[in-house]
């Protein structure tokens, strides 16, 4: 009998098609309430740490070096009073085989794919990951299918992830581009059941023991280097994978940096809209992202999200998209560095960051990314214009998003705002309690206080349970 393959009937059959095209029964990691054994199904990939680090080196990948950016710094301590400035330093993912961190995150995946005999790999993504994904199944001899969400409904798509695409494609994958809207997760669900390809999707726990390498280094580097740990540590937030597995890396290492999430600042602006997707000029990196998955993070294509970001963030802050395009120019102008805007983001909340630190302390900005001809910052600025969006100097506490893009007209205006993290823990506390029809458990409430790194006090204040 041919198989049903409506909308709703191919979204029915989800939990079947995951479970097989990642071969992991998140079942077993239940409670049957709130709770669940987020440590078992890290522990689920069946690799240690140092197995990870082993298949990376195996991929040429990690042993990035890390850079202390000596120009910024100096500027830095002109903006800041006397004693201050903390030391940048800047974790040079872009040397990586890929270009980005994400080859980190791929790595464990396609090497697991290879080795439980899947025909071929695949995954939804704008696009860095993509390009990881495909340059590890490149070098595994396995075939990759990356699917993106694109273009709005006029056929136009950002200059950043159509040159993403364009690297895709040039280390041998095939490229399925969609519009915008509820069809990518379908699309991915029929192809992953029809080729019965690996889900080497971002958020199941063996991408994110990937990125705890990362983590692990920037402790033993600045060890290696300095003779002591970095003071805080500033991870670029979207969907949590970064700063999640970079936290991970951190404690196994023994080191308790403080774990900074930084995301540029698109408030007002939906991800899923067809009329403000091109309005936006970053494609990752952003609040879009960085919000509803650090508040709810079991909206990703698995059942269960590893990349648990509230789980690990001591400090959560936001810039602006004239200040990050600002940033990069000053990373090429003072530091002869040109990459991508998306450790960028990282890097001008560095600036603002570094400032409130003595100058003995160090801030690591985790990861850079490669860029080109659509991901330049020129190539963003131009579509920008062309979407109607204002670009000129001024204060970035000025700009809105969608309407006007403010580049600095003075780096003393480069300034990271703090978002109210309470209010994002009690956003995922209700919205947790909202999932079940009885009162949450103890068991529930201890979780939800690990999920939320607060207190179980703090979680029965939220639900006003005395």
């Amino acid at each position: 009998m041919k198989q049903n393959n409506s909308y709703e009937s191919v979204l029915a059959r989800k939990a079947e098609i995951i479970r097989a095209a990642v071969g992991v029964d998140y079942h077993q990691f239940e409670s049957g309430s709130i709770a669940f054994d987020y440590e078992a199904m890290m522990a689920s990939t069946g690799y240690t740490l140092e197995d990870v680090i082993e298949i990376q080196r195996g991929y040429a990948i990690g042993n990035t070096p890390l850079i202390e950016l000596k120009n910024m710094t100096a500027l830095v301590r002109k903006l800041s009073k006397s004693g201050y400035g903390a030391r940048i330093f800047v974790k040079d993912e872009a040397a990586n085989p890929s270009g980005s961190f994400k080859v980190r995150r791929a790595t464990t995946s396609i090497y697991h794919a290879k080795k439980m005999g899947y025909p071929g790999a695949l995954t939804a993504t704008s696009g860095n990951y993509g390009a990881a994904v495909a340059s590890c199944c490149a070098k595994s001899g396995l075939p990759c299918i990356i699917v993106q969400e694109c273009y709005d409904s006029r056929g136009v798509g950002q200059p950043e992830i159509i040159e993403k695409a364009r690297k895709c494609e040039a280390l041998g994958a095939e490229v399925v581009q969609l519009t915008v809207g509820p069809e990518l997760f379908y699309m991915v669900l029929r192809m992953l059941e029809d080729t019965g390809y690996f889900n080497a999707s971002l958020y199941t726990a063996f991408g994110i023991a990937g990125i705890e390498t990362l983590g692990y280094e920037v402790a033993n580097q600045c060890r290696e280097q300095l003779g002591k740990d970095p003071d805080a540590v500033v991870c670029t937030n979207a969907g949590g994978g970064n700063l999640t597995g970079t936290a991970r890396g951190l404690i196994k290492a023994n080191c308790s940096a403080q774990v900074v999430a930084a995301s540029v600042n698109l408030k007002g602006l939906h991800m899923a809209s067809d009329t403000q997707f091109n309005r936006k000029s970053f494609t990752t990196g952003h609040t879009g992202f960085g919000m509803p998955f650090s508040t709810w993070p079991d909206r990703s294509d698995v059942p269960r999200s590893a990349a648990r970001p509230l789980r690990y963030m001591d400090r959560y802050v936001t810039v602006n998209q004239g200040e990050v395009f600002y940033t990069t120019e000053l990373l090429a102008r003072l530091e002869g560095i040109e990459r991508g805007p998306a450790g960028n983001t990282s890097l001008a909340a560095a600036i603002s960051l570094a400032q409130e630190l003595p100058d003995d302390a160090v801030v690591v900005v985790q990861e850079t990314e490669y860029t080109g001809a659509g991901k330049h910052g020129s190539a963003q600025l131009s579509f920008a214009r062309q979407n109607g969006i204002k670009v000129s100097l001024g204060n970035p506490t000025d700009e809105v998003a969608g309407e006007s893009i403010l580049l600095p007209a003075h780096p003393s205006l480069l300034h990271a705002v703090d978002v109210d993290m309470n209010h994002m823990r009690r956003s995922l506390i209700t919205h947790a309690a909202s999932t079940i029809d009885h009162a949450p458990t103890e068991q529930d409430i201890a979780f939800l206080a690990e999920e939320t790194k607060s207190s179980e006090m703090f979680v029965k204040d939220t639900l006003n349970i005395n």
